[in-house]
């Protein structure tokens, strides 16, 4: 897997490579790019590139005094894109909502279009249960123990926590390699902590999210209609606040829409980026 050294440290990424446009995609705590495996092979003619973010699933640590908070967060998403020379981006984000931030931190200039899936929103940052994780990874150790109680069926499927995400369930392999990182090495679980107690306090989060009424140009926001961690409202929220918002609502899915639904999901993002300009690259012979 590729590799690029930021400020902050190591970020590892895939990338589809070719000449359509870029699609970057991120991705939830303490998740990888598996989360969009579903969706990447269903996006031919485009670039995806998968940046695997320091939330916790990342197998580099990042150095000791990185920012890990949201902003920071938001700040290494905009370093990476700069370093790999990226222009005409579309950010595709899901239950991480700080990318949008990039707007907020003055970042944005090479982000041509935003599609917003099911993802933390305004004050809802982190969401309900992440909640309560945020406060006990202030607790020294209680990192380790978490990766231990993730072992158990009952725990890593409760649909108070991973298990509500999904309304189809994600599978034990995923599940492992997202939480192996954390599991084996001390640096990555003080890495998690930082980033799982960064939020800002409520004034400051709606502050933030003012201004992305600052960000002109196309944004899609995709919802799930049986969703337990982010406000249905939220998603027509968003779309009414971003000047070019549309919103389409997907049925039968939770938060993790690239889990539940990919197909839905990859035809409306394919009708998004075609109506905004964005067509896939010719394929060979075609």
């Amino acid at each position: 897997m590729p590799r690029v050294e930021l400020s902050s440290g190591p970020v590892d990424y895939q990338d589809t490579g070719g000449e359509g446009p870029v699609l970057v995609f991120a991705h939830g705590m303490p998740m990888s790019g598996t989360q969009w495996r579903k969706v990447v092979p269903l996006l031919g003619g485009y670039r995806c590139v998968l940046p695997t973010l320091p939330l916790g699933g990342h197998r580099s640590p990042m150095k000791p005094d990185a920012d890990l908070s949201q902003a920071g967060m938001a700040r290494i998403l905009g370093e990476f894109i700069e370093a790999l020379g990226l222009d005409d981006v579309t950010l595709v984000l899901n239950d991480w909502g700080g990318g949008q931030f990039l707007v907020s931190q003055g970042r944005a200039q090479r982000i041509a279009r935003l599609v917003l899936v099911a993802c933390e929103a305004f004050d809802n940052f982190p969401p309900g249960p992440a909640k309560a994780m945020a406060r006990v990874t202030r607790i020294p150790g209680s990192v380790w123990v978490l990766t231990r109680l993730m072992r158990l069926p009952a725990v890593r499927h409760h649909p108070g926590g991973y298990g509500g995400m999904s309304l189809r369930g994600i599978p034990d392999d995923v599940l492992d390699d997202w939480f192996a990182p954390a599991t084996h090495s001390r640096a990555i679980r003080r890495d998690f902590a930082k980033f799982a107690t960064g939020a800002p306090g409520r004034r400051t989060l709606l502050a933030w999210s003012e201004r992305l009424r600052e960000f002109d140009r196309p944004v899609l926001v995709v919802w799930a209609t049986e969703d337990r961690l982010m406000p249905r409202d939220h998603g027509r929220r968003l779309a009414e606040l971003y000047p070019q918002g549309r919103l389409v609502e997907i049925e039968d899915s939770s938060t993790l829409v690239p889990e539940d639904q990919p197909e839905r999901l990859a035809e409306v993002l394919l009708e998004f980026l075609a109506d905004t300009g964005a067509k896939p690259a010719a394929r060979p012979g075609g």
